[in-house]
């Protein structure tokens, strides 16, 4: 089992509650914003924790991007931020070779930021998903290969798991997992590790501590991987992108001692 936190470095609170979730808790891994405004106190937090594994969580969308707006001016706006529309930006990275260019340059900044922190590089994964997106996954791989990225998250959640747990995934998930296909396809060329199965999709930012001991008993054969949002409080930040994540739900979770012993128990 992986249990990983998203968005650290996003906001001090956040880093506070992953830090609690995996001192306390359950909580593995971490996925880092190498350019998120408590990035800094981020990386101090997981230099005291040797036994967190930390991943690159790659913002190309709704976030900060590392590189300065003159670098990239097709990509941010004139404060440095992505935007946060889904469609258009695909549509934009997939056919614009001047994009596509400032992209690669803004992807492989992000992958040397993670490796001057001098903390060692265990996943990548991606904002919103979007190295769903076959441009971003190429050049997302392309400059892991180059800082000897070990594995990446495949989001594809099983729909007779989350059936079993008593939801109906619809077409739109059996659609995202028939498209994750493609991204397994390019970890397996790229040989890098991968998980078989990931959950947070249907329950995203709502992983609360009923929905894991339902999730517990009916999980998967092979490598799976649930990711949170928790935080150790509310703030500014977080009512800004995320006001209905229940970030507060999601850290009492990966702390609670009935989570520990439902998954202790299959593991």
């Amino acid at each position: 089992m992986i249990f990983t936190a998203d968005d650290f470095g996003l906001s001090e609170a956040v880093n506070e509650g992953i830090e609690r979730a995996h001192r306390e808790g359950v909580l593995n891994s971490a996925s880092l914003m190498v350019a998120a405004p408590a990035a800094a106190d981020a990386v101090e937090r997981a230099r005291r924790m040797p036994n967190l594994r930390v991943g690159l969580h790659l913002v190309v969308i709704e976030g900060p991007a590392v590189l300065p707006q003159e670098a990239i001016p097709d990509l941010v706006d004139e404060n440095g931020q992505f935007p946060s529309d889904q469609v258009r930006l695909g549509l934009r990275y997939f056919f614009s070779p001047k994009i596509r260019h400032q992209l690669r340059a803004e992807i492989r900044a992000q992958f040397a930021a993670f490796a001057a922190t001098g903390l060692t590089l265990a996943h990548a994964d991606a904002h919103k998903h979007m190295h769903l997106h076959p441009t971003v996954a190429d050049l997302m791989i392309d400059a892991g290969w180059q800082q000897r990225l070990p594995g990446l998250r495949i989001p594809s959640e099983p729909g007779d798991v989350m059936r079993r747990c008593g939801e109906n995934p619809g077409f739109g998930a059996w659609a995202m997992r028939q498209w994750t296909r493609v991204l397994r396809h390019k970890a397996r060329v790229a040989q890098l590790a991968t998980n078989d199965s990931v959950f947070g999709l249907a329950w995203t930012g709502a992983m609360t501590e009923d929905k894991l001991l339902r999730l517990a008993p009916v999980l998967p054969e092979g490598l799976s991987e649930i990711y949170f949002h928790p935080a150790a409080r509310r703030d500014a930040t977080i009512d800004r992108l995320m006001p209905s994540y229940l970030h507060e739900g999601e850290l009492a979770a990966l702390c609670s001692p009935k989570v520990r012993a439902a998954f202790a128990e299959i593991a």
